[in-house]
């Protein structure tokens, strides 16, 4: 196997939680943990160009595998010479391998311990992926980190079929480290067992045998009640090596990623930023608002007073009413500048209240805001 292309150490841990904030090195940068990714589907946060993205102070995004095989093609991003130069980012990239777009987009899937067969949910022709066919795509896109082909199941989920699941993803993350070729990319691991205990530490068990740069808490955040998602984190990232970064995908909320914080996750991605941005939903320090509604229609008001960002600073939430139901573009890329802006002060709030060991206090904030929304 090549040797890692990723370093990661602790920088401070938090006496009274699991927290801790850590250094990721990677063959585009260094990305300070706990971390948000942004999600680039197809090689763009949507509505956001990379200047923004940038400017926002954003270290690391999450791009698909699965949809960028599909379009642009694999060949056409290899003859940029991979993502980076492709979509003009520079900073690091993750790459799903796309296990969850073909249980939830792909028509006609058929699962078996080779791998998937499916139909494109873009013009319906069939493919074929399986882990070296996944590993493979990921290489030539080019990311700084990639991530083991994985079988992923619904929640509510049978017992057996869970584990069917797991044990599969586990056989598959060995494929997927086998078929690995290249030395300037880390691979992550990704644990599997729905919401069984049981079948969550043979999971853990199994995945820390083959051994990878990072280990990703899978098959979560998919409709669980939250209190048995945090039950699932802890006993996952008790399990795991502490010199490995621990990613939690999917989550989430304000709250969701601080609770899994101090339950020591140092990597996150979700949708929610962005596509509420694109429906009309802000996220600010006291709630969410929804800039749809007409109590909005005459507010002078910027969206969050106590917001920094230059959307707050100059636009009021009247305004962005009026663009949103006018279906300008605008209004859209407004509110998501908006929201990764919060996302990236939520960021700095926890790293400041992990070393300063108030991160508890943090969490139930959060916690109370969430809960009066």
């Amino acid at each position: 196997m090549p040797p890692s292309a990723i370093s990661f150490r602790i920088v401070h841990e938090d006496a009274k939680t699991s927290a801790r904030i850590g250094m990721l090195s990677l063959p585009h940068g260094e990305v300070l943990t706990p971390v948000f990714m942004p999600v680039a589907t197809q090689a763009s946060v949507k509505a956001m160009s990379a200047e923004e993205l940038e400017e926002l102070g954003v270290a690391i995004i999450l791009a698909n595998a699965y949809h960028l095989y599909l379009r642009p093609g694999v060949e056409v991003i290899r003859g940029f010479g991979g993502i980076h130069k492709f979509m003009g980012w520079h900073r690091p990239i993750l790459t799903d391998s796309g296990g969850y777009q073909v249980f939830s987009l792909a028509q006609l899937r058929e699962v078996d311990d080779e791998g998937v067969t499916f139909r494109s949910h873009i013009d319906g022709s069939e493919h074929r992926l399986t882990p070296e066919a996944i590993t493979e795509i990921q290489e030539a896109i080019g990311a700084d980190i990639i991530m083991c082909f994985d079988d992923v199941v619904p929640y509510p989920c049978p017992y057996e079929r869970a584990k069917e699941a797991m044990l599969r993803s586990a056989a598959w993350a060995e494929r997927c480290k086998r078929a690995r070729r290249r030395d300037d990319q880390a691979l992550f691991g990704i644990l599997h067992g729905s919401t069984y205990h049981d079948l969550r530490r043979q999971s853990i068990e199994l995945t820390l045998s083959i051994g990878f740069d990072g280990y990703a808490i899978g098959g979560l955040s998919v409709g669980e009640p939250k209190e048995l998602t945090f039950e699932l984190v802890e006993l996952s990232t008790g399990m795991l090596p502490k010199d490995a970064p621990r990613y939690l995908m999917g989550v989430g909320t304000p709250y969701d990623m601080a609770m899994a914080v101090s339950l020591g996750v140092d990597m996150f991605d979700c949708v929610l930023p962005t596509r509420f941005g694109r429906t009309g939903v802000a996220f600010t320090s006291f709630g969410r608002l929804n800039l749809r509604n007409a109590r909005y229609a005459n507010d002078a008001s910027p969206i969050d007073p106590s917001c920094s960002c230059y959307v707050c600073k100059r636009y009021s939430r009247a305004y962005i009413r009026h663009l949103m139901r006018s279906g300008e573009m605008l209004g859209a890329r407004l509110l998501t500048y908006h929201n990764l802006h919060f996302y990236m002060k939520l960021m700095e709030a926890l790293h400041n209240a992990v070393r300063k060991g108030t991160l508890i206090e943090l969490v139930n904030r959060l916690k109370e805001v969430e809960e009066q929304a």
